[in-house]
């Protein structure tokens, strides 16, 4: 049984990945989650249909009616399900389509870096205005207390991780800016595997992880 995905994108997000003016480390992470989400990718589609954040840009003698995208989610709403629903991604791969082909392959072809007590990372290539990269944490494993200088999407791939904002699993994306500060810790099970995007340092509260962070980059 499939659980079901509680933790969806901010609608600034939708709008902005729709429009193209997120960096590409946001919108690997946001492609991927939508892979996962019928209800992000519904809404997704309602602003891709209406230029989403693009229309500030255009042409302003071009007029559109108020009610545009109340209308366009209402037929999205009332198309067929077979037709909302894309086909379920299959069991077995642990990264969604987006992110395999980003990568090329799925958690098994990683190089993964050692960061210490089983944690691993591996940094993925992306342009410079944000950072994007895989995690592996243990089950039971805490992640440092942290906050943050910017924001922070955190995408479950397998297993789970719990905070103060609740339990995450698979398909789950945690939303986090500079009022949040967060202890981490993967939830017994699965190991858990995350993909996060962070366009600023981490603000960490211990003296270890802080001396650490120039040779992690987080």
């Amino acid at each position: 049984m499939t659980t079901p995905i509680i933790h969806h994108l901010t609608d600034d997000l939708l709008m902005a990945h729709a429009s193209g003016s997120l960096p590409e480390a946001f919108g690997l992470v946001v492609a991927t989650h939508v892979s996962l989400c019928d209800e992000c990718r519904a809404r997704l589609a309602g602003y891709e249909a209406v230029g989403g954040a693009v229309l500030e840009d255009a042409d302003p003698g071009v007029a559109m009616a108020e009610d545009s995208l109340a209308a366009t989610l209402r037929l999205i709403a009332d198309m067929p399900e077979e037709a909302r629903i894309a086909a379920p991604e299959p069991a077995a791969p642990v990264f969604p389509m987006p992110l395999r082909d980003y990568v090329g392959g799925d958690a098994d072809t990683v190089q993964w870096r050692a960061l210490g007590g089983g944690v691993r990372q591996a940094v993925l290539p992306t342009a410079r205005d944000a950072t994007v990269r895989l995690l592996y944490i243990p089950a039971g494993m805490a992640m440092p207390d942290h906050g943050h200088g910017g924001m922070e999407l955190t995408l479950v791939l397998q297993g789970a991780f719990e905070d103060a904002g609740g339990r995450y699993g698979r398909g789950d994306v945690e939303v986090a800016g500079e009022d949040l500060d967060h202890t981490p810790v993967a939830a017994p099970g699965p190991d858990c595997i995350c993909l996060a995007a962070t366009d600023a340092p981490l603000k960490f509260h211990g003296l270890l992880p802080r001396l650490a962070q120039p040779f992690i980059g987080i």
